[in-house]
């Protein structure tokens, strides 16, 4: 039902846009949220929608250079990446979930994508 896709290499500076797919879910008010993981690190929160109100909210270490937006005709969640640092390196996931609002709190969500890899080279 989701599908993260669009990551791949690129250099410190450059720019990747990633691209949340969703599918098979009843209703289009449902909240979206990116997170990443890095090999040997915790899971964290990357930025998040919510359908509802069109908020958005960025983890703090990509504030300014990560902006998360939604398409309504093609049904799909972007995340657009400028500025980025090897240390934005992982593997990228959407999740999503029904009325949470916009969350970066993981266990909210009950639907997770597969993951698309994001390799930053120095």
């Amino acid at each position: 039902q989701l599908q993260a896709y669009g990551g791949g290499l690129v250099e410190s500076g450059g720019s990747l846009r990633l691209s949340c797919a969703v599918s098979g879910l009843t209703s289009d008010y449902y909240d979206i949220g990116w997170f990443r993981q890095a090999p040997g690190k915790e899971r964290e929160a990357v930025g998040c929608f919510s359908s509802m109100d069109g908020s958005t909210k960025d983890q703090d270490s990509v504030k300014g250079r990560f902006t998360v937006s939604k398409d309504n005709v093609e049904n799909t969640v972007y995340l657009q990446m400028n500025s980025l640092k090897p240390d934005d390196t992982a593997v990228y996931y959407c999740a999503g979930a029904y009325g949470i609002g916009c969350t970066l709190y993981a266990p909210m969500y009950d639907y997770w994508g597969q993951g698309t890899q994001v390799t930053v080279s120095s």
